[in-house]
């Protein structure tokens, strides 16, 4: 269930260029699914509106979340400043994750790009720990940077095969990272992508075009963060019973969609 609560800094990291990795002490982290967000709230009193981070890693055990985010404005540069031991408001876990449970025995394409990258390294590890008879065959990521700046790549490798595109040509295949995927054809039987729209608007596109079950996560401005204000729907296929059109609430009813239900036009 989704709750605030004062959240205890465990470590922060720069990992790239206004990137950061931070590791929260919370009560929730064996709650939390591949996919999932949380919502971090400013302690300066011009910052009303939390800010929307989705979670890289949870640990139920050590009960801790890792969010890995790049520093875009002066929330997010509040943020980066916080080291071990202080706190931070936050409220989580929020909507809904990726279907990995549909993964069992399949060979599992994650796309990501930008800041879509770390919750597929989250989808990742959370199919490494399901049950024996619920885990993929094969795990391939296709991940898209803007240089050679490639955080999180080491920790991606331990997970299966990653393909690399990169704006600049820098590393792996110049172009976007669907230009990997057709140049090294993973075989995948389920997509699981999470990235800029133009980027999830190309993963629809193949995964429609080779018959592949795929679920996409969407990124959209939040407001609320709770499904009350209506700031952050997104156009679908399919009417929503509390909108009445064809809209979905990314916060609420997302960010995870079933590509299907996706109207990304």
């Amino acid at each position: 269930m989704t709750g605030m609560e004062t959240a205890c800094v465990l470590s922060q990291e720069q990992i790239a260029e206004a990137i950061f990795s931070l590791v929260l002490k919370v009560s929730f982290a064996k709650d939390v699914r591949a996919g999932q967000f949380v919502s971090l709230f400013s302690k300066d009193g011009a910052h009303l509106l939390p800010r929307p981070i989705s979670v890289c890693g949870s640990d139920g055990e050590r009960g801790t979340i890792r969010l890995v985010y790049r520093c875009v404005g002066s929330g997010t540069a509040e943020f980066s400043r916080l080291k071990e031991g202080d706190s931070v408001k936050i409220l989580g876990p929020q909507g809904n994750g990726f279907p990995t449970e549909l993964a069992a025995g399949k060979n599992v394409l994650l796309v990501g790009g930008g800041i879509g990258i770390p919750p597929m390294m989250s989808a990742a590890a959370e199919m490494r720990g399901a049950e024996k008879a619920l885990m993929p065959r094969s795990v391939t990521f296709a991940v898209g940077y803007r240089s050679d700046d490639t955080y999180l790549l080491e920790e991606l490798k331990s997970f299966g095969q990653v393909l690399i595109s990169t704006d600049d040509g820098s590393l792996g295949v110049r172009g976007t990272v669907m230009d990997a995927v057709r140049k090294k054809d993973p075989h995948a039987d389920l997509i699981f992508a999470c990235g800029p729209k133009p980027m999830l608007r190309a993963v629809k596109d193949y995964a429609e075009n080779n018959g592949i079950p795929c679920w996409i996560s969407l990124e959209e401005r939040m407001a609320c963060g709770v499904g009350v204000c209506l700031g952050c729907v997104a156009k679908t296929t399919v009417t929503d019973e509390h909108s009445l059109v064809k809209n979905r609430r990314v916060c609420k009813d997302g960010p995870v969609f079933n590509a299907k239900e996706a109207d990304l036009t």
